[in-house]
């Protein structure tokens, strides 16, 4: 199966109150994550998070389907046109 480069990004609104279903959905995901960067800003209590996949558009689609679901947190996806044959 074709596997194409995507970049999710997060924002979550309450930290607090998401990052641990955040962390353990994308747990689940770590066969196709080859980087993660987080950064908090404590005093507007929101965190933003940048995660770099390689993996098919099924893979893709359902980490950040999972992750959309989560009270307070918005996700975008970027994912490359180009197929990778992995």
């Amino acid at each position: 199966m074709k596997e194409r480069i995507g970049v999710i990004s997060a924002i979550l609104e309450n930290p607090k109150g998401s990052q641990y279903e955040f962390n353990k959905i994308v747990s689940e995901y770590k066969r196709i994550i080859k980087g993660r960067m987080g950064i908090p800003f404590d005093e507007e209590d929101i965190s933003v998070i940048s995660i770099t996949v390689v993996g098919t558009l099924d893979e893709i689609n359902s980490l950040t389907g999972k992750l959309g679901n989560l009270h307070e947190c918005i996700v975008k996806t970027s994912i490359s046109k180009k197929e990778l044959d992995i």
